[in-house]
């Protein structure tokens, strides 16, 4: 099982950035998947999920501002965000797992992290 995140970069406050992961050698349609993100010296945390069905669960830090989708017929997971901060500066990392539950524990596959920067 891989997964491949992308889309990571540097923004501005405000600003706008599309990350991906990229999911193979598992039956992405039937898992649910979560993007966490991990700042310096602090815990990880789960910024958002997607289960199978499509129902979707946000950080409230990110409610209004960042948008989790699924692709299935390209094995893709999304996180639009908008609205950026200094503040979710951090590595994003893609999590699929079974479900909801084992989402937010980390359960599951994990791929390899993007750094998004927020900063003017």
């Amino acid at each position: 099982v891989q997964l491949q995140a992308s889309g990571g970069g540097l923004a501005q406050p405000g600003g706008s950035l599309t990350l991906s992961c990229a999911a193979s050698g598992v039956r992405f349609d039937f898992n649910a998947a979560g993007w966490h993100r991990q700042a310096p010296g602090k815990q990880r945390e789960l910024v958002a999920a997607i289960n199978s069905a499509g129902s979707t669960q946000y950080q409230d830090s990110v409610k209004g501002r960042f948008t989790i989708s699924r692709d299935d017929a390209k094995n893709t997971l999304y996180l639009q965000m908008s609205g950026l901060k200094p503040e979710d500066t951090a590595v994003y990392l893609c999590n699929l797992a079974a479900d909801f539950r084992r989402v937010e524990r980390g359960e599951g596959y994990w791929g390899r992290g993007t750094q998004v920067t927020v900063s003017s």
